[in-house]
């Protein structure tokens, strides 16, 4: 007989308690939920109050027989799922399954796994909250209707296998709207002027840079600038000094960790979140789904403590941040350290040890003294001109926060430091070293990274913390969105440069384009996109997404009846599926887009999303059939062109010969392959079949052989050492490093140890 079983849905948030809790103590796990909607059907009985029908999952079926059985032979049980809505359901689940009263049974929380949190928790219980529970069973009740009911609707009109789903469906178009964006953008040019300017009366000559306050749209127009800089006068106008304070962010919510995660440490969104919860569940930071950025009044307390010990009095100033985020409900702290004294992590795995620095620096940096600047504008009037120059700089008097940590930012991955200027004064005249224009074109917006799309999608209120990884992870998964690097694309620009009175032009060369990790959206998940906004407007709709949310907030705040909220939904909701299903053709929605003509055949090419997805197409003959080719990855029919459609029917494509047998290189059912000799070898993931070489396939031909020649065809227990093994020239015998060739006659694999042991004898006879 146990005195009290707690239980938890981890195993490792249960060792850890274990050594909190004691000997009166028996803690086991759920292994998360032990139970949810039934798979048959739709397991929601719609016309009887959406009433759901829950089953155990067949590989939960143990796990809640021992839980069931060790229930029963406690005197108290404890639920200490998470304190969040999918905490406060796996606690009821357990309730209903295990047969405890609702009512009775003790429910704790801790925001943090610590020895004191515990321990009042236990002190402090309470029941299962029915309100949380019913925002959640909404939440799930209502995603399951939608991906129901869209799902079979996607495969009857648009491909088999595909699926919906209320929250990744609006995260989709966010992303197409974004290419959409990029496809339809056109750069245009500009030139930006900047100076490196010195005081005519410094010895020293200190040069500084300042910016033009004008860009100028051709290059007609910066070359008359520049060489009306030629002869002119350079005054400083006016100097400005302002003293100034920068001011640290805020600690991390899930949000922002992400975000932040993605940026200095390039962990993805599911990446940091799983590296998190086990940072939580082994007691080291507080509970990692959280919209605050509240701390308590120990952590403000242990916070001052550590930094002026380690940093000085000056460097402490405590403050409490407010969470701006509407609907924030998930916990009541931010993401800190569960000890401030523990700066770093001695044990754990590499990307533990980096996120945990990570929360420790920004925890810490948020209760530091803003660092202290002084920001400099120098006014420089060209004489005879209407246009001026600006320098500007900024000195660190004090720096505060930035002693430990400065936030990143999605565009240069950190603040950039400003130059610090000359001793200059009003009327002090200026030589300039040099005055360029440098052609520029206006960027596209950029595609979206996981830390950019999280923020968009909380600018929006759609989903929460507990959401955005694995939508993410689903759209990507599922072949909606796809994350990849693009190298970018050479374009030359022009250079002006005024120099000793002369302006010379040069042309140089740039990068457009480069990505790493952005996420672009496919064929398929344009298409799935563009289906669904035209039959279902209001489900895709931001507005109603983020209002959706707010209305599984107000259940959880007991405002409102979850039937009733779904009720409302599925009356609206409902209609438009059958209405979809009765109007919508096919034909319509599988657009072709026609590319060009084929130069030498004469026939139209297009482009369109096929049965086994997105090909390109050249017409045949009335007796002959069409060509058809796959698109590559990361080309996409809204955008591909006549000559990149071309270039697709390129293959197969024979690089040469090896030894007089050709070397052809294709695509085939499981990916690009070369063949040569009979023999297919797949090509890297790295490699183009577009692209490769003879000498790369001759390499990766070399490499199957010799993997596939350590394979023993035959081995023998009496005799270890010994292998038959398949080569190049055929297979041989292996044997205390040295290798015998099987005669032509003689089958391997029926080779006896008496026959390989005459076979050597033989070859080291004639040796002799």
């Amino acid at each position: 007989m146990h005195e009290n079983l707690v239980i938890v849905e981890s195993p490792a948030k249960a060792k850890t308690l274990e050594k909190f809790l004691g000997k009166d103590f028996t803690v086991k796990s759920s292994y998360g939920h032990i139970r949810d909607l039934a798979k048959k059907d739709l397991g929601i009985d719609v016309n009887n109050g959406f009433k759901p029908t829950y089953e155990v999952s067949a590989d939960k079926k143990k796990v809640v027989a021992e839980l069931s059985k060790a229930a029963k032979e406690a005197k108290a049980v404890w639920l200490a799922s998470d304190e969040d809505r999918e905490g406060e359901a796996i606690a009821w689940h357990l309730t209903q399954v295990l047969d405890l009263p609702v009512e009775n049974t003790r429910r704790i929380v801790f925001h943090e796994i610590t020895k004191g949190a515990i321990l009042d928790a236990v002190e402090n219980p309470r029941t299962v909250d029915i309100n949380l529970v019913n925002a959640q069973q909404a939440r799930r009740i209502l995603d399951r209707i939608v991906g129901f009911e869209l799902s079979p609707l996607l495969w009857r009109k648009v491909k088999p296998s595909l699926s919906a789903g209320r929250v990744q469906s609006v995260t989709v178009r966010l992303v197409v709207e974004r290419e959409r964006e990029i496809l339809a953008f056109t750069p245009t040019q500009y030139y930006r002027v900047s100076a490196m300017f010195f005081n005519s009366a410094d010895l020293k000559k200190v040069l500084f840079k300042a910016e033009l306050n004008k860009r100028f749209d051709t290059h007609e127009q910066a070359q008359a600038f520049l060489e009306a800089c030629a002869g002119a006068e350079f005054t400083v106008e006016s100097v400005e000094k302002k003293p100034g304070q920068r001011y640290p962010a805020p600690p991390f919510t899930t949000s922002t960790l992400q975000q932040e995660a993605s940026r200095k440490l390039g962990m993805s969104v599911s990446q940091t979140m799983s590296t998190a919860q086990r940072l939580y569940e082994n007691g080291l930071i507080t509970y990692m789904r959280t919209d605050s950025v509240n701390l308590s009044k120990q952590a403000l307390a242990a916070s001052k403590e550590e930094i002026t010990q380690y940093f000085g009095k000056e460097y402490s100033h405590t403050r409490n941040y407010k969470t701006g985020t509407k609907g924030a409900q998930e916990a009541h702290e931010a993401i800190r350290p569960s000890y401030f004294n523990r700066h770093t992590l001695s044990e754990g795995t590499p990307a533990e040890k980096r996120l945990y620095e990570l929360i420790w620096k920004r925890a810490v940096a948020s209760q530091m003294a803003p660092a202290e600047v002084e920001k400099t504008i120098i006014k420089i009037n060209i004489g005879g001109q209407a246009e001026h120059f600006t320098a500007t700089g900024e000195v660190i008097q004090f720096d505060g926060f930035l002693k430990l940590y400065t936030e990143s930012s999605d565009d240069d991955g950190g603040d950039d430091e400003q130059a610090i200027l000359p001793q200059v004064a009003p009327g002090d005249l200026l030589e300039y070293k040099d005055i360029t224009a440098t052609q520029s074109f206006t960027k596209a917006p950029p595609r979206y990274s996981e830390a950019s799309l999280v923020r968009r999608l909380e600018e929006l209120g759609i989903g929460r913390p507990s959401t955005y990884a694995p939508t993410i992870s689903t759209i990507i998964n599922r072949g909606y969105v796809i994350k990849q690097n693009r190298d970018g694309v050479k374009r030359e620009y022009e250079v002006l440069k005024l120099e000793k009175g002369a302006v010379k032009s040069t042309r140089s060369t740039e990068n457009v384009g480069k990505e790493k990790n952005r996420l672009s959206p496919t064929d398929i998940g344009m298409l799935v996109n563009d289906y669904l906004e035209s039959q279902f407007a209001g489900i895709l709709d931001y507005n109603f997404t983020a209002r959706v949310e707010k209305e599984f907030d107000e259940i959880a705040e007991g405002g409102q009846s979850w039937t009733g909220m779904l009720d409302n939904f599925y009356r609206h909701f409902h209609p438009e599926v059958v209405q979809a299903l009765e109007n919508t053709d096919p034909q319509k929605i599988n657009k072709v887009r026609v590319l060009g003509t084929d130069p030498a055949t004469g026939r139209q090419v297009s482009a369109r999303i096929g049965r086994y997805g997105p090909i390109v197409q050249i017409d045949g003959k009335e007796d002959e059939k069409p060509r058809y080719a796959s698109l590559r990855k990361g080309q996409l029919i809204a955008s591909i062109t006549l000559e990149e459609a071309l270039e697709l029917f390129s293959l197969p494509r024979t690089l040469g010969e090896i030894d007089g047998k050709e070397v052809v290189v294709s695509i085939g059912r499981f990916g690009p392959y070369v063949r040569y000799d009979g023999k297919f070898t797949s090509l890297a993931k790295t490699d183009d079949p577009y692209t490769v070489t003879l000498e790369r396939a001759q390499e990766l031909i070399a490499q199957k052989e010799q993997k596939s020649s350590k394979t023993p065809l035959v081995s023998f227990p009496e005799e270890p050492e010994m292998l038959v093994l398949s080569g190049r020239y055929g297979p041989y015998i292996s044997y205390k490093k040295k290798n015998y060739p099987i005669p032509r006659k003689q089958d391997p694999a029926t080779l006896t140890l008496e026959q390989a042991r005459e076979i050597i004898a033989k070859k080291d006879a004639k040796a002799k």
